[in-house]
């Protein structure tokens, strides 16, 4: 007989929202929406139609359940209106400037230490690999956290795809840079555009995920459309927004927040409540949505799929 001894920061599944609850509760959102929409002049509802995603036919995701959750998710609404997108200014509530942003058309661009530089339409791109979904955790290095169904591939299908030559030991990645759109963008004092890395034994894996939708939707704009990056090990800000450039190189990346306080702000950023931020604790918390504070977990909780890359490497500034 099989014995599945759980991970020790797991509970049951029932401790998720279940997937027909979730699916149920959408139906629900979309007939409620549907009012405003037919209410809309014939010219609005043109233009909300352009805007429409035209990949939502392939949410929602079947769910992949070898990633589960130790507390349940998070409402939709707080991940959605509680954002970082320094692009578009400093506010948490930035999610209406955001709407400017446009992903179509998107493309991205995969180049440097590969087999066969490329660029790529994301509708192409999403044909080329399969959508599941993750329920992942999700921990700022401000101090607050949230639950999340992600949809999206893992990074490992993009390898495959690009062939990284065996001298590449970092993957470059940059966002979008379009100052008419993103006005924080104009200010030369920022290091523009936003840069993340990781190394190569990061890219590929297991967990390292490339996030197109969320809650069984596309992304929407604020949380990163249509492509950013999901490295729920490490603080929120190494999960790079925006994506339209991966590049493959020998030569460690600096990322966006490095380049800026590189004092505050390292390569690793992998989360651990011992290790401070300069100017705040990060032994705990805020769980978006409630009024919980909770223990910070080493790794997020996601020890056992990567603490061994990091083997030998205690000298780094791993964890800021």
């Amino acid at each position: 007989m099989l014995i599945r001894n759980r991970r020790g920061w797991e509970l049951p599944e029932s401790a998720a929202t279940s997937e027909a609850a979730f699916h149920d509760r959408r139906r629900l959102l979309k007939g409620l929406a549907a009012g405003p929409i037919l209410a809309m002049g014939l010219g609005n509802a043109a233009a909300w139609a352009a805007d429409a995603d035209p990949s939502a036919a392939l949410y929602p995701a079947k769910r992949n359940e070898r990633y589960t959750l130790d507390r349940p998710l998070t409402d939709e609404k707080y991940p959605t209106t509680y954002n970082n997108f320094y692009e578009f200014g400093t506010d948490k509530s930035i999610w209406r400037e955001a709407q400017a942003l446009k992903v179509r058309p998107w493309t991205i661009k995969i180049d440097g230490m590969v087999e066969k530089p490329q660029t790529l339409d994301i509708d192409d791109l999403l044909k080329k690999v399969g959508l599941e979904e993750r329920l992942y955790r999700h921990r700022c290095v401000e101090g607050w956290s949230f639950t999340v169904p992600w949809t999206g591939f893992p990074m490992k299908a993009l390898l495959d795809l690009a062939k990284p030559l065996g001298s590449a030991k970092y993957v470059r990645m940059e966002t979008f840079m379009d100052p008419a759109t993103a006005p924080e963008q104009k200010k030369f004092f920022y290091p523009w555009p936003y840069v993340e890395g990781l190394t190569m034994a990061e890219a590929g894996n297991e967990l390292t995920f490339l996030v197109t939708g969320m809650y069984g939707k596309p992304m929407p704009k604020q949380d990163g459309a249509p492509l950013r990056l999901a490295t729920p090990w490490k603080y929120g800000f190494k999960s790079i927004k925006s994506i339209v450039r991966f590049e493959f190189t020998d030569k460690r990346p600096k990322s966006y927040w490095e380049a800026l306080q590189a004092s505050e702000y390292g390569f690793w950023a992998n989360v651990n409540p011992e290790v401070p931020h300069p100017r705040w604790s990060q032994a705990t918390e805020r769980v978006l949505g409630t009024d919980e504070r909770r223990p910070t977990l080493m790794w997020n909780g996601y020890g056992e799929f990567v603490a061994d890359m990091y083997k030998g490497l205690e000298k780094e500034r791993l964890f800021v």
